[in-house]
């Protein structure tokens, strides 16, 4: 899975760098690449465009994820300048300092107990920026596939993101209101 916030135009060429390498990989070794070696791939890529005159550095910001073989999942963030990171949980784009700071703030073990509760903390985390309404939100969801290498994808329909944000909401306003009566039962 790769998602970027930036020129559509440098995601373009990093991609398709991206796959090409991939794919010697594949002819080289005999093996699928990694979701950290795609992730350095990229990262250092970027980091040449930084240091080469007459070139300028890729406006991007990615994340990438996916599993390793043995099914982990594993999360990256690559910046303009060619740093990246690994994450549990991050965002990228217009809305992401919030987003970060609400998953940072929530994300635990007790949070991610199935994919109902992830999707829930997903939800809630967006629509920390995101104007109301599920047209605005699109989420997708990987599983490591009983098959090696394989990944389960899907994107949810937006019936299905209209019903998490109405769950989302009814437990924040149910929650609002516990709190309100707090308040007035301690004046």
């Amino acid at each position: 899975m790769l998602a970027f916030a930036g020129l559509s135009a440098d995601a373009r060429v990093l991609v398709d760098r991206a796959r090409v390498e991939c794919q010697s990989y594949k002819l080289t070794l005999e093996d699928p690449v990694t979701v950290g070696y795609i992730a350095r791939f990229i990262a250092n890529t970027k980091q040449r465009f930084t240091q080469s005159p007459g070139r300028r550095p890729f406006g991007i910001s990615m994340l990438i994820g996916g599993f390793d073989f043995d099914g982990t999942p594993r999360l990256f963030k690559t910046e303009p300048s060619g740093a990246y990171y690994e994450y549990f949980a991050n965002s990228t784009g217009r809305g992401e300092k919030p987003v970060r700071e609400y998953l940072e703030e929530h994300y635990n073990d007790e949070t991610i107990i199935d994919e109902a509760s992830v999707l829930k903390l997903v939800v809630r985390s967006l629509s920390q920026v995101v104007q109301s309404g599920a047209q605005n939100i699109e989420i997708a969801v990987m599983k490591p596939s009983d098959e090696k290498g394989r990944v389960q994808h899907r994107v949810l329909p937006i019936e299905e993101v209209e019903e998490l944000l109405k769950v989302v909401e009814a437990e924040r306003a149910e929650a609002e209101a516990e709190e309100t009566s707090k308040k007035g039962s301690s004046k």
